[in-house]
């Protein structure tokens, strides 16, 4: 069973349906666990059609092994006025998020104020020196911003990280949309779900609004991919073809005289924008790692020469690590003179004597993750560890206790989850996915719902066998305020 303190998005403290879910709730009673079975199969048959797949890249898996991403059928909704309040903190962090980043980069006015301390910058591995005094277009760093959100409660949301770098799983919210639509067509209609499918174009906006002023009127826009054996390659692919632009690798590009060009049959063309999908130190091999055969040698000087703009901006990297993320409300208070909307996950620093000894006596209690680590490796979740993994953390923690933090496990709320012996809680996040260009900044209606397919598990991550759902965003208007009557199990749930 799961824990009671769990907050449970469907259902009431007293078994009743909250009236989001109404509709839901109706449908799951209506129709049988068999049809429920062969919606989900239908479902899985298009996924594979349409070729969207991971590349696995961890202990007890074949290196690259291609799977599918499961799929629940089951929406999770929300409401319009709770979205509302999500999509204000999400600009809000956005803006402060970026001037933190001109910021260190120009005046590093936050240093010299001692808000942050100076070392956390200068030592970190994903601070780019060769960045220091040069202004990116329109002083904007971050671009496309995937922000993982959790929720406790009613009305209790928390930033559990920032992903700004090569941010990923747009194209599984977009493909989740479009297979719901077509396996609950009788569902998506009882509801007026906030559109999605417009978030290439809104891309493509704002990558054209950041192009140089030589561009044009027609900005030519690329994606740079390292390459088919990426895990994220499906969407690097994706996005090229959603966006009506060419997919393109390193070798594909030149640099000549501090200009970009692209080969084609018809002779070089020059390049504007470049949404890339490479890690800052394989961009250039002559201004990062000389060994990368996946990036563009001299594309630093064509960047810094304003010859091509690339996204997201090189060096936003340091505002993904965790430790940069415990300082984040502080920004918010420095650059913009506001309150936090959004709080962050309450954070030990353990960097900090008095944070590492705290964490160090109580790991057994907590989540403990590295500053840079991604995808759900590199952590401790202290409740469901074994006693011989956290001896082996705690020694980690003692070498080198500045790449880690730590979180208290926080109850995540859960959602109806259709298994083959019933429909199930289980818990959830949500990717929000914002955009920022010279048009201004635009957060998507909805997000990419990851959600831990195993019991009482808090890893929602694909590459740990976390699945996926559509995120339905609905308008308050089309729900009566009475709780609807059914109960939970009158939903078929099973645990």
């Amino acid at each position: 069973m799961l824990e009671p303190r769990c907050f449970d998005e469907m259902t009431l403290a007293d078994g009743a349906i909250r009236p989001v879910y109404g509709k839901i709730a109706s449908w799951l009673a209506a129709t049988p666990a068999g049809l429920l079975a062969a919606r989900r199969a239908q479902a899985e048959l298009l996924f594979r059609r349409i070729g969207i797949t991971f590349a696995v890249y961890g202990e007890g898996e074949m290196d690259g092994a291609e799977r599918l991403i499961p799929f629940d059928i089951i929406p999770r909704m929300m409401l319009r006025s709770e979205w509302t309040l999500l999509e204000a903190g999400l600009e809000q962090r956005v803006k402060a998020l970026n001037l933190f980043l001109a910021d260190i980069y120009g005046a590093q006015e936050i240093l010299k104020a001692g808000r942050i301390p100076a070392g956390l910058v200068a030592r970190n591995a994903e601070f780019r020196p060769e960045m220091v005094g040069w202004r990116v277009p329109h002083d904007i760093y971050v671009h496309i911003a995937g922000i993982d959100v959790v929720r406790t409660g009613e009305d209790d949301f928390y930033v559990l990280e920032d992903n700004l770098r090569t941010p990923s799983g747009v194209s599984y919210m977009l493909e989740n949309r479009e297979v719901m639509i077509r396996v609950a067509p009788d569902l998506f209609a009882e509801h007026r779900v906030a559109p999605i499918e417009n978030y290439p174009d809104a891309l493509l906006a704002a990558l054209r609004s950041l192009a140089p002023p030589a561009a044009g009127g027609e900005p030519t826009i690329v994606v740079l991919t390292p390459g088919r054996f990426n895990s994220a390659y499906y969407e690097h692919s994706f996005l090229a073809d959603k966006l009506g632009v060419e997919l393109v690798e390193g070798g594909d590009l030149l640099v000549d005289d501090d200009v970009v060009y692209m080969r084609t049959t018809e002779g070089a063309k020059r390049v504007d924008v470049i949404y890339r999908r490479i890690d800052d130190g394989f961009l250039d091999p002559r201004a990062f790692n000389r060994e990368s055969i996946i990036g563009v040698a001299g594309l630093m000087g064509a960047y810094q020469a304003g010859n091509v703009t690339v996204s997201n901006a090189v060096g936003t990297g340091i505002a993904d690590d965790k430790a940069i993320y415990t300082y984040v409300p502080e920004f918010i208070e420095f650059y913009l003179g506001e309150t936090a909307v959004l709080n962050n996950v309450p954070t030990w620093r353990c960097r900090e004597p008095g944070a590492l000894r705290y964490v160090q006596e109580h790991l057994a209690d907590l989540v403990v993750k590295e500053v840079n680590g991604s995808g759900g490796y590199g952590m401790l979740v202290g409740p469901h560890a074994s006693k011989a993994e956290r001896e082996v953390f705690a020694a980690k923690l003692a070498r080198d206790p500045d790449n880690f933090i730590a979180q208290p496990t926080l109850a995540l709320s859960t959602t109806p989850t259709f298994f083959d012996a019933g429909i199930a809680p289980r818990h959830v996040d949500l990717r929000p996915f914002v955009l920022t260009g010279a048009n201004g900044i635009r957060v998507v209606p909805g997000g990419l719902t990851r959600v831990a397919l195993k019991e009482k598990s808090l890893v929602v991550n694909s590459s740990q066998g976390g699945g996926t759902k559509d995120t339905w965003i609905v308008e308050d208007s089309i729900f009566d305020e009475s709780p609807a009557p059914q109960s939970q199990n009158q939903s078929q749930s099973t645990s």
